[in-house]
């Protein structure tokens, strides 16, 4: 089975086989308020509209409009379902059952409700409603042809569904239906078109049914209009007086007038033929009909002239391959012009036809295509969207992992890592935040750094024993370690200037602290700034011309204050366990022991 693409817009609630019909808001802002309306709800892929049965969820999008969705199989992939009718409308037999069991409650009577499929249409197409001696079939769409003359129901056409002139003149009228949107809900309209006549539409409470059927207000006109007074009751023993034959003649005057105005070729002729054949008239009115009927000859000339030039151009229009002009004139030829057709207007209505169809198939067709380029172009920018996400996850994971363990792991997993944040940082684009991108360029100048730093001592040959050089001593981050008696670089530096140069570790431009990338106390800034900072400000000040400090002597008591090289205590610094901020206690049974030990680790840091 084929998954459809289209969006699913109806289902039911409650169960697979409810008949509780629900369409889904479109707009983003009214669908917020559908699922708190419907919190404890559940919505289903109804059977009684062609689907699966699944159960069902719902999307919302502020770019398109929103829909339902199946959700997903136990493999992960998605749910395929075979469901044909996916739109607003495909679940208007349920809408049309409904309302009409309201309808029929509310006046104390019943039906029994059909969904017919004659001749293999889909569910849906067809509504039968039963009464005890008569019923309603309701066509909602063109799948089923309706039956005009058949015993047991009335035929209700929906508004796609054509009917021509010839019938409404014999019917006197038909039943139309349609479903309005109201929100989340569809509304029945009831429509009673007539010959020459627009459709007037009335709501379910004006409608009724009556001996005649299906009865609405503009149907009552109608009928009152058609229907001739009653004959007045004479004394028995008495003769009956014969209908005024100059009515009746006017009447039929009328009628001509009327069928010629909408070119209804059928009723003329049959009207001409009535009067024609009609007897006791007097020598005026015969001599008036005479005058009709030769108007309604030569008017029949030349509709028969009209209707081969329509043939005649729609023939051309096929082979011309003019899709709209031989839309058009099929539609008027199968309107004024289906009855008594010869063989060769039969082939060139079928060629019309057979034209047309092939036309629908190609626009479909490109239609399809179309719609299958945009999802491939829609696949493709999630994909991208997909690689983007993962490469800022992968990232981050790689940039807390070297924080947290950059200083222990070997140069070599080190140099692995570094290279693999260069390779994701193009991919991740403007996903990543300026901090990220400051940190991924400091890493690769570590690495550099380290990298030339390694390059000397690999080439220096060997020393000899009593050879007194020797490679200064570094730390475990790679950094040379100070001289015993050599104040620290951040003692030879004014602290007004220590952040008057950028930072060529973490790119802190000047004024602001840099940033806490080797965990050296507990916020996200570090207290004093990086040394490779320190050493600019070194090369770039005249405070290297300044005899070099005097290391501070140790005192009974700490400083608290105006420096970062003092005793922390507990309530000074985050706790790691609770993540109390400072001067804030411990929740619950605090101060923790891990906040202790944090502040003896920072001020050990922070004194070296």
């Amino acid at each position: 089975m084929r998954g459809d693409r289209r969006q699913i817009q109806t289902a039911v609630l409650g169960g697979d086989d409810s008949e509780e019909p629900l369409m889904l808001p479109l707009e983003a802002i009214e669908l917020d308020a559908f699922r708190r309306r419907h919190e404890h709800d559940t919505f289903w892929c109804g059977l009684l509209l062609g689907g699966c049965g699944g159960r069902l969820t719902t999307k919302l999008y502020t770019d398109r409009v929103c829909h339902f969705a199946h959700h997903p199989g136990p493999d992960g992939l998605p749910h395929l379902c075979g469901r044909h009718a996916r739109g607003v409308n495909s679940a208007d037999h349920l809408y049309v059952k409904s309302a009409a069991a309201a309808w029929l409650r509310a006046r104390d009577d019943r039906a029994d409700f059909g969904f017919a499929r004659p001749d293999g249409a889909e569910i849906g197409s067809v509504v039968d409603i039963r009464f005890q001696h008569r019923g309603l079939r309701v066509h909602l769409d063109q799948a089923v042809t309706p039956v005009w003359d058949a015993e047991g129901h009335e035929p209700v056409l929906g508004v796609s569904v054509p009917v021509d002139q010839d019938t409404l003149i014999r019917r006197w009228y038909v039943h139309r239906i349609r479903l309005d949107s109201e929100g989340t809900a569809r509304r029945v309209r009831i429509g009673t078109e007539a010959f020459a006549r627009p459709t007037e539409w009335f709501s379910l409470d004006e409608c009724a049914m009556t001996e005649r059927g299906l009865s609405t207000p503009a149907v009552e006109r109608i009928v009152r209009s058609r229907s001739t007074p009653p004959p007045v009751r004479r004394a028995l023993g008495k003769d009956r007086k014969a209908p005024d034959v100059r009515t009746r003649v006017q009447v039929l005057f009328r009628r001509i007038e009327e069928a010629r105005a909408v070119g209804a070729v059928v009723v003329v002729a049959r009207v001409s033929h009535t009067l024609a054949t009609l007897d006791g008239v007097d020598q005026e009115t015969r001599a008036q009909i005479d005058t009709v009927l030769q108007d309604a000859k030569v008017w029949l000339q030349e509709q028969a002239v009209a209707r081969q030039e329509m043939f005649s151009r729609l023939s051309e229009a096929v082979a011309e391959e003019n899709v709209q002009e031989a839309r058009s004139l099929l539609t008027r030829v199968n309107a004024i012009a289906a009855h008594d057709r010869t063989d060769t207007e039969n082939q060139t209505v079928g060629a019309a036809a057979g034209f047309l169809a092939g036309m629908l198939r190609k626009q479909e067709e490109a239609a399809r295509k179309l719609h299958a380029a945009a999802e491939a172009k829609e696949e493709a920018r999630r994909r991208k969207a997909r690689q983007k996400t993962e490469a800022v996850q992968r990232v981050r994971t790689t940039l807390r992992t070297l924080r947290s363990h950059g200083r222990s792991m070997p140069e070599t997993e080190k140099r692995r890592r570094v290279t693999m944040l260069t390779d994701l940082a193009p991919t991740a684009g403007d996903q990543l935040t300026r901090s990220e991108t400051n940190q991924i360029e400091a890493w690769k100048a570590r690495v550099q750094r380290e990298r030339e730093a390694a390059a000397p001592e690999r080439a220096l040959p060997a020393q000899k024993k009593h050879d007194p050089v020797r490679p200064p001593k570094t730390n475990r981050d790679g950094r040379t370690q100070q001289k015993k008696g050599e104040p620290r670089l951040h003692h030879q530096v004014a602290r007004g200037d220590w952040y008057s140069e950028t930072c060529p570790r973490c790119y802190a431009g000047p004024g602001k602290p840099c940033g806490n990338d080797d965990r050296v106390g507990p916020g996200p800034t570090r207290q004093i700034p990086h040394d490779e900072r320190l050493r600019r400000v070194l090369h770039h000040s005249d405070t290297r011309h300044l005899p070099p400090q005097p290391r501070r002597e140790k005192r009974a008591e700490q400083q608290t204050g105006g420096t970062a090289a003092r005793t922390w205590h507990a309530r000074e610094v985050r706790c790691p366990k609770c993540q109390a901020p400072p001067a804030t206690p411990c929740t619950p049974h605090g101060p923790h022991h891990e906040r202790v030990e944090w502040a003896q680790e920072f001020t050990r840091k922070l004194w070296g």
